[in-house]
């Protein structure tokens, strides 16, 4: 008996097969997939950033933003005019309004929503909500404020 060739071998090389291109085609997609996904992820998250623009300070930590902060007048429906100064009373607020009439009639602050360190030296209009000190006349959370010329 004679072996005929029509029957197919049991045995075949691996190494020419196209099996192996396709785990490669597979891997170089994945790749590509996840450079696409971490870019787009990085483009969502800087594009608002671009379209909104939040205060900024200067070199020498001056605002270039004349007016910061949340503007809700129902909330923060008490305001005063003065100027910026570092320091509370007693430790009551961190900062304080030197207004005409002496240290009585200073407003001394605190704010939750803006940054007054930036504000320091300057006459200012602030908005916020007034809390009952024990040493302060006159205790604000700060919630909105805007130099003064």
């Amino acid at each position: 008996m004679e072996q005929s060739n029509s029957n197919p071998t049991l045995i075949r090389n691996l190494g020419t097969s196209d099996s192996t291109a396709k785990p490669k085609m597979k891997m170089t997609n994945l790749l590509l997939f996840v450079a696409v996904a971490v870019a787009l992820g990085i483009g969502v998250g800087y594009l608002p950033s671009l379209l909104t623009k939040p205060e900024t300070a200067t070199e020498t930590g001056k605002t270039e933003n004349k007016t910061a902060g949340i503007v809700d007048k129902k909330t923060f429906k008490d305001s005063a005019e003065g100027t910026l100064k570092e320091g509370g009373i007693d430790g009551e607020g961190n900062f304080h309004l030197v207004r005409p009439g002496g240290v009585s009639q200073n407003v001394y602050l605190t704010s939750t929503t803006v940054d007054l360190s930036l504000y320091v030296g300057k006459k200012v209009k602030v908005w916020g909500q007034t809390f009952t000190g024990e040493k302060a006349g006159w205790l604000m959370d700060v919630g909105l404020v805007e130099t003064l010329k």
